[in-house]
């Protein structure tokens, strides 16, 4: 799952709101302009360990205006019991201060408006926890990448670098 490619790069994803972990609602559209990196997680997976990468690559962009939207999800059974549970755990494993969303659907019929628009624009569809996909300030999905591509990676920090001159 590299970088897309043709007419699907050139298509918009429209603001989407996402349940806030910590309350109300987080509104993509208010990040317009800027790159967002969009990860579906869960706190009991091989995976898990890429929020230190996560928070590393917000930490290390947020100032030149990168988000990176945790979406926790419990698609394929490995997320903990409730949003509290996966808030607490974040924070106390792993220090996470990056926005993040309620439990959510990320692929099937049910999946967030979000995830099947990417789906329809792109064809790439969630396979597991801890997949990747960079919206571009214009809106449009620069990049989708699975669950082996870590955080820093330099095809990421490449893409998000590139989106952030």
């Amino acid at each position: 799952m590299g970088l897309v490619a043709g007419a699907a790069a050139q298509a918009g994803v429209s603001a989407h709101e996402f349940a806030s972990i910590d309350g109300g609602m987080l509104n993509t559209g208010d990040w317009a302009g800027q790159p967002v990196l969009v990860v579906n997680t869960a706190s009991q997976c091989g995976f898990t360990g890429q929020y230190e990468g996560l928070q590393a690559l917000y930490d290390a962009y947020r100032d030149q205006g990168l988000v990176v939207l945790a979406v926790p999800s419990d698609d394929f059974n490995q997320e903990l019991g409730s949003a509290e549970e996966v808030k607490e755990f974040c924070e106390m494993t792993f220090g996470l201060d990056l926005p993040m969303a309620d439990i959510t659907r990320v692929k099937g019929k049910n999946a967030h408006p979000f995830y099947r628009e990417v789906a329809e624009e792109t064809g790439f569809v969630p396979r597991w926890n801890f997949n990747k996909v960079l919206i571009g300030p214009e809106g449009d999905v620069v990049g989708t990448w699975g669950s082996s591509t870590k955080p820093q990676s330099p095809k990421i920090t490449g893409a998000i670098e590139t989106l952030l001159r």
